[in-house]
């Protein structure tokens, strides 16, 4: 299968820099670092979220559903996986219009989860919880 497209970033490590755009990386401040650039987390999460939001645009359309004002909240945590190293988890919180019935709402988060790139690399790797808010 070919790529219809691809990121490249190089990165030194979490307190250096990655290029790709302008983008300082530091060490967050709950992890001991001064927290005055972007962190590996947060630059997954904005993909995540990004992505996820695209994705449930492609599928909402072709439901015919309106999703232009939907909102997508990744949250990535940085978890000890016991044997010396780390993992991910992610919560993805959407906020719907009032006017999406609740039914409608879950069924456009699963078949979005199926879709979406971010959450098939993730499905059966790290736990992905999907909250509507």
């Amino acid at each position: 299968m070919s790529a219809l497209y691809t990121a490249v970033a190089t990165a030194s490590g979490r307190d250096g820099r990655a290029v790709t755009s302008d983008v300082k990386l530091a060490q967050p401040t709950a992890l001991g670092g001064d927290g005055a650039g972007t962190n590996p987390e947060q630059l997954f999460a904005a993909g995540y979220a990004a992505c996820f939001a695209s994705a449930m645009k492609l599928v909402a359309g072709k439901k015919k559903i309106d999703v232009t004002d939907v909102s997508v909240t990744a949250q990535v945590g940085l978890v000890a996986n016991g044997a010396g190293g780390f993992g991910l988890e992610v919560t993805l919180g959407v906020e719907f219009p009032d006017e999406i019935p609740a039914e409608t709402s879950r069924e456009l988060l699963d078949a979005t989860h199926q879709v979406c790139p971010y959450s098939n690399a993730t499905r059966g790797n790290i736990p992905v919880n999907i909250v509507v808010e």
